[in-house]
């Protein structure tokens, strides 16, 4: 059973604030090696997802459509948090963000694509 898009909103805000505290805690540790800048940018990039899924159920609430604005913010958001660990983490996160959005949007349009045909159907 899916989330509605109030409480779906508080998860995603919650998880944000957890995945950047932790990310800033261990900043040190995310810095030191290779493996370990990579793995900055991929929790970055879980940053990117949670702030989209927070603002997307924001607008969503108020009515609004989601565009890119909401994407770029996001992402923008994210960047900036991975910056602060590592400049490679920088680029890992663009790409996993990438990787990421392609798949959400995948998804959204299955989704999509079942609520017509259901709609289609009654």
């Amino acid at each position: 059973m899916a989330a509605g898009a109030g409480s779906s909103m508080l998860y995603s805000l919650l998880l944000f604030l957890v995945i950047l505290s932790l990310q800033e805690m261990y900043r040190g540790k995310l810095a030191s090696t290779e493996l370990f800048t990579i793995l900055g940018g991929f929790t970055s990039s879980l940053l990117f997802l949670m702030l989209l899924t927070f603002i997307g159920n924001f607008q969503e609430s108020n009515g609004m459509k989601t565009g890119w604005g909401a994407v770029v913010l996001a992402e923008v958001v994210a960047l900036i948090a991975a910056g602060t660990v590592h400049r490679v983490c920088i680029t890992t996160c663009f790409l996993f963000s990438a990787g990421l959005l392609y798949e959400v949007n995948k998804l959204s349009g299955i989704a999509q694509s079942k609520v017509e045909s259901k709609t289609r159907r009654h």
